[in-house]
């Protein structure tokens, strides 16, 4: 995020800041009141007006955050670097100074800190940020944290590096804490599965999508667990690919009528348990046929996620997680699909 220049000498309103750095209103209301990084001034019938100052503090509140940064160790620094009285050009002092030295978020993967008591082990410092406002259930903080997180390094990375680690780290605290946490977890994964959404709106995508047979997603009859499978969904979208997502417990009858109505280049079928992984269903669902007399067609059957073990996935393809599957399946599209990289995060 660069400057913000301001035409208008009374100043941008709240919801104006919001969209320009791209988190909740809701999210600078939040560090208005905790924190003190709101607008000095209001206009003539009390709204809220932010002075360039104003929003360069919250600029930088928002990239330490991004940082993994504790929010109010972050909102110390925008204070002392931007707020009223602060120097024109802030240097990080040395060890005995008061701003600490804090390294841009992407130039590398910055680990240690506290995570809200939960059990993280070596991970992301984003991580960290991310379960300090699970646990306090701050689903404007988390929805800030995570759509920032895929804007910076894009939905595999975010995915892989930092959703799915903080979701195991609340697994295992529910596990070992009886009926407690639950709460997290279940927060945690709504606002994820919120994120995975939004990520087309925050990241840039091919506009038009090539071709127009899509990729089925479909979670096998009685599985639940779906978020696995959106993410895939999120990841393919960054690329261009078209897909049908028909989510949760899609029962026989309704996933064979998408893919006869649809006839899709693949389809996935999401198990997180062998017992709804079906290898006579995924044998099914490629026997079906489509298309004129002579030029019949088939979809390839891809079994993902960890129900489908050898003996379930038979001779069907399988991805070792989410990079493999977006490979393989963007690959069903040639060389410019497949190329599509988004080019950012780590590998």
């Amino acid at each position: 995020m660069g400057d913000v220049d301001v035409a208008e000498p009374a100043g941008l309103t709240t919801g104006a800041v919001a969209r320009r750095l791209g988190v909740s209103p809701t999210t600078l209301r939040s560090w208005d009141r905790r924190y003190g990084l709101g607008p000095a001034s209001r206009s003539q019938g009390r709204h809220r007006r932010w002075s360039p100052r104003d929003v360069a503090m919250v600029e930088e509140m928002c990239r330490l955050a991004a940082a993994g940064v504790a929010p109010a160790e972050a909102a110390r620094v925008a204070r002392s670097t931007h707020g009223e009285g602060a120097p024109s050009a802030a240097t990080p002092a040395g060890p005995a100074g008061d701003l600490p030295v804090v390294q841009p978020p992407g130039t590398a993967i910055r680990r240690g800190g506290a995570g809200g008591g939960l059990p993280l082990g070596d991970v992301r410092q984003e991580c960290r940020g991310l379960a300090r406002a699970a646990v306090r259930l701050d689903a404007p903080e988390l929805e800030s944290r995570l759509l920032d997180t895929v804007r910076q390094h894009g939905l595999t990375t975010a995915w892989e590096e930092v959703m799915v680690p903080t979701l195991r780290a609340v697994g295992r605290k529910w596990e070992s804490s009886g009926d407690r946490y639950v709460e997290v977890e279940h927060l945690l994964s709504w606002q994820i599965s919120t994120a995975l959404r939004r990520a087309p709106l925050v990241l840039p995508h091919p506009a038009d999508a090539l071709g127009t047979e899509p990729v089925v997603l479909a979670c096998a009859p009685g599985e639940q667990h779906s978020l696995p499978l959106e993410a895939l969904e999120a990841a393919l979208a960054e690329r261009g690919v078209p897909t049908r997502m028909l989510g949760a417990a899609v029962p026989v009858e309704a996933l064979l009528a998408c893919v006869r109505r649809t006839g899709p280049v693949a389809v996935v079928l999401w198990a997180q348990t062998r017992s709804t992984a079906s290898g006579p269903l995924a044998r099914h669902v490629a026997g079906l046929q489509w298309g004129s007399a002579g030029a019949r067609r088939r979809a390839l059957v891809l079994p993902v996620g960890p129900g489908w073990d050898r003996r379930a996935a038979g001779d069907f393809p399988r991805c070792g997680g989410l990079r493999d599957a977006v490979r393989t399946l963007s690959g069903l599209y040639g060389a410019e699909v497949a190329a599509r990289s988004p080019g950012r995060g780590s590998t």
